[in-house]
């Protein structure tokens, strides 16, 4: 089993950044894929960014694609969303994920375990 705790939600304006953090404890770190997903008010939750368990694959969905960078330590059993550029449409409820398949994963089935989420709010 994996702990997941998000970190770094908060509120800014459009165009401003915000850098995310998810720290893991439990389980060796660096047997997961992580994924990072976000679910705004009355929407269900969406994939944002996934990177495989060494880092060296990432894949994002369009909507953030050359704004949102994900990247992890494993030294440090953390992986991280760096978001610039964000738009008041980027306002969500951000979860990160653990998922023990291999290679990049999309989809909200194939993560077992789940963080609470960090809000994050983008005003116009």
């Amino acid at each position: 089993q994996v702990q997941l705790e998000e970190s770094g939600g908060g509120l800014v304006q459009a165009g401003g950044s915000l850098r995310l953090s998810c720290a893991a404890s439990g389980r060796t770190f660096d047997i997961y894929t992580m994924g990072w997903f976000r679910q705004a008010p009355g929407k269900p939750r969406e994939f944002v960014a996934t990177i495989t368990k060494t880092g060296d694959s990432v894949y994002y969905a369009d909507s953030v694609k050359g704004r949102f960078t994900i990247s992890r330590d494993n030294a440090k059993n953390t992986v991280y969303l760096q978001m610039n550029s964000l738009k008041p449409e980027d306002t969500a409820v951000y979860y990160c994920a653990a998922s023990m398949s291999g290679g990049l994963r999309t989809t909200r089935g194939e993560y077992g375990y789940w963080g609470q989420g960090t809000q994050v709010t983008v005003s116009s």
